[in-house]
């Protein structure tokens, strides 16, 4: 019978050992002061905060030149049209651009998750091994320790009847 223990790793465990590899797709459009104003710009799109100004600009750009305060641009309001147009110019590539490399990032995210999974699955699968292993030397030392019990009841019967035998052989004499 082995009586080696395995050894046990006090090491700590990196947890995310699997989503390393994948580290560079962490910011959507790289790690430069650009990229960085880029991606927060495109965040921005959809907030209410930027709802609510475009909606009060575009108000008050229309009652300024419909109530002739100005008259920098006059009803059908080509300049307006002109800013949005040029909004979504912008807005468009970079929003695409966010989901594309968000799609990416979901992406490597369930790789990994699969590689974790599988790493813990196959550690499962020894561990499962190594308790059937630990139960058949149970069941083995079980089964001898019946065998020694079995035999040391025996021996003590046969011991007690000797004894018997021989106290009466010498009571007798």
């Amino acid at each position: 019978m082995n009586s080696e223990k395995p050894e046990v790793s006090n090491a700590p465990i990196d947890h995310l050992r699997f989503h390393r590899p994948h580290a560079h797709l962490n910011t959507t459009f790289g790690n430069d002061a650009f990229a960085l104003r880029a991606e927060a710009f495109a965040r921005f799109f959809g907030t209410p905060l930027f709802l609510g100004a475009q909606t009060l600009i575009v108000a008050v750009w229309i009652g300024l030149n419909v109530w002739g305060v100005t008259q920098f641009d006059v009803y059908p309001f080509i300049l307006l049209n002109l800013a949005f147009s040029l909004q979504a110019a912008y807005a468009a590539p970079l929003i695409l651009l966010a989901q594309t490399r968000q799609a990416a990032r979901d992406k490597a995210q369930a790789d990994a998750d699969a590689q974790h999974r599988e790493a813990l699955a196959l550690a499962n699968t020894e561990r499962q091994a190594e308790a059937a292993k630990n139960s058949a030397q149970l069941l083995a030392l079980l089964e001898q320790n019946t065998r020694l019990t079995e035999m040391t009841k025996t021996l003590t019967e046969r011991i007690e009847g000797l004894t018997s035998e021989l106290h009466a052989h010498v009571c007798q004499n």
